[in-house]
Protein backbone atom coordinates (compact mmCIF):
# COMPACT_ATOMS: atom_id res chain seq x y z
CA UNK A 1 0.00 0.00 0.00
CA UNK A 2 1.36 3.49 -0.99
CA UNK A 3 1.19 6.11 1.58
CA UNK A 4 1.21 10.09 0.95
CA UNK A 5 4.61 11.69 2.00
CA UNK A 6 2.34 13.66 4.72
CA UNK A 7 2.37 10.54 6.70
CA UNK A 8 5.36 8.08 7.67
CA UNK A 9 4.29 4.99 8.79
CA UNK A 10 7.07 4.42 12.31
CA UNK A 11 7.60 0.92 14.16
CA UNK A 12 4.69 2.07 17.15
CA UNK A 13 2.52 4.60 14.71
CA UNK A 14 3.27 7.44 12.21
CA UNK A 15 4.48 10.81 11.69
CA UNK A 16 2.22 13.34 10.36
CA UNK A 17 3.77 16.36 8.14
CA UNK A 18 1.34 19.62 9.36
CA UNK A 19 1.30 23.39 8.47
CA UNK A 20 -1.15 25.05 11.03
CA UNK A 21 -2.28 28.52 10.48
CA UNK A 22 -3.44 29.85 13.70
CA UNK A 23 -5.80 32.73 14.70
CA UNK A 24 -8.31 31.50 12.06
CA UNK A 25 -12.15 32.02 11.95
CA UNK A 26 -12.48 28.38 13.33
CA UNK A 27 -10.96 25.10 13.72
CA UNK A 28 -10.93 23.11 10.92
CA UNK A 29 -8.86 20.55 8.66
CA UNK A 30 -8.39 22.55 5.48
CA UNK A 31 -6.61 20.66 2.88
CA UNK A 32 -2.89 19.79 1.70
CA UNK A 33 -0.45 22.29 1.26
CA UNK A 34 3.39 22.14 0.69
CA UNK A 35 3.37 18.57 1.75
CA UNK A 36 1.51 18.55 4.77
CA UNK A 37 -1.98 18.60 6.27
CA UNK A 38 -3.08 22.34 6.58
CA UNK A 39 -5.05 22.50 10.07
CA UNK A 40 -6.58 26.47 10.79
CA UNK A 41 -7.09 26.79 14.50
CA UNK A 42 -8.66 29.48 16.53
CA UNK A 43 -5.76 29.75 18.98
CA UNK A 44 -3.42 32.24 18.85
CA UNK A 45 0.37 30.98 18.89
CA UNK A 46 1.01 32.30 22.04
CA UNK A 47 2.10 29.93 24.91
CA UNK A 48 1.62 26.37 23.22
CA UNK A 49 -2.00 26.97 22.96
CA UNK A 50 -2.33 26.62 19.21
CA UNK A 51 0.27 23.59 19.76
CA UNK A 52 -2.72 21.93 22.34
CA UNK A 53 -5.35 22.75 20.21
CA UNK A 54 -3.56 20.86 17.48
CA UNK A 55 -3.60 18.05 19.08
CA UNK A 56 -7.12 18.20 20.52
CA UNK A 57 -8.45 18.92 16.90
CA UNK A 58 -6.73 15.61 15.70
CA UNK A 59 -6.98 13.73 18.32
CA UNK A 60 -11.05 14.59 17.78
CA UNK A 61 -10.74 13.61 13.88
CA UNK A 62 -8.97 9.94 14.76
CA UNK A 63 -11.02 9.57 17.83
CA UNK A 64 -7.65 8.28 19.80
CA UNK A 65 -6.72 9.90 23.17
CA UNK A 66 -4.20 13.20 23.31
CA UNK A 67 -1.97 11.57 25.14
CA UNK A 68 -1.89 9.12 22.24
CA UNK A 69 -0.18 12.11 19.98
CA UNK A 70 2.36 14.32 21.13
CA UNK A 71 4.80 17.25 19.15
CA UNK A 72 7.85 15.72 17.65
CA UNK A 73 8.75 18.77 15.57
CA UNK A 74 8.43 22.15 14.84
CA UNK A 75 7.01 23.59 18.96
CA UNK A 76 7.54 27.40 17.38
CA UNK A 77 6.43 26.99 13.96
CA UNK A 78 3.66 26.57 11.72
CA UNK A 79 5.51 23.28 10.03
CA UNK A 80 5.10 20.74 12.72
CA UNK A 81 5.47 17.04 12.93
CA UNK A 82 2.84 15.07 15.11
CA UNK A 83 3.93 11.61 16.45
CA UNK A 84 0.47 9.29 16.56
CA UNK A 85 0.94 5.69 18.38
CA UNK A 86 -1.53 3.12 18.19
CA UNK A 87 -2.89 3.67 15.04
CA UNK A 88 -1.63 3.02 10.92
CA UNK A 89 -1.06 5.33 8.15
CA UNK A 90 -4.10 4.07 6.49
CA UNK A 91 -6.26 4.90 9.32
CA UNK A 92 -4.88 8.61 9.83
CA UNK A 93 -4.84 8.71 6.04
CA UNK A 94 -8.54 7.88 5.71
CA UNK A 95 -9.47 9.54 8.71
CA UNK A 96 -7.74 12.73 8.02
CA UNK A 97 -9.28 12.71 4.49
CA UNK A 98 -5.72 12.45 2.90
CA UNK A 99 -5.50 11.35 -0.35
CA UNK A 100 -2.67 8.89 -1.38
CA UNK A 101 -3.33 6.28 1.20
Amino acid sequence: MAHSPIIEPVADGVLLNVRVIPRAARSSLAGIRDGALLVRLTSPPVEGAANEALIELIASHLAVPRRHISLAAGSRGRRKRLKIVGVDAGVVASALAIPGS
